[in-house]
């Protein structure tokens, strides 16, 4: 599943760590995700896409 978290943390101003620690997460597991190394759960890409001021579904891209 592609994404769109790196793009829009960059223009918020975010670090994968300010993500993580809002998140209650590692970096590790913000920078997996980013990479398209893991698929978070649905309420971390629902606290993601709060986060970063979009949707779900604006957020992840499903592979066809």
């Amino acid at each position: 599943m592609k994404n769109n978290i790196r793009e829009l943390r960059k223009q918020l101003g975010f670090r994968q760590e300010d993500i993580a620690t809002a998140l209650g997460v590692t970096r590790q597991t913000i920078n997996a995700v980013e990479n398209e190394k893991y698929s978070p759960t649905l309420e971390l890409a629902m606290k993601l896409a709060k986060l970063l001021n979009t949707t779900v579904d604006e957020l992840f891209i499903l592979d066809s």
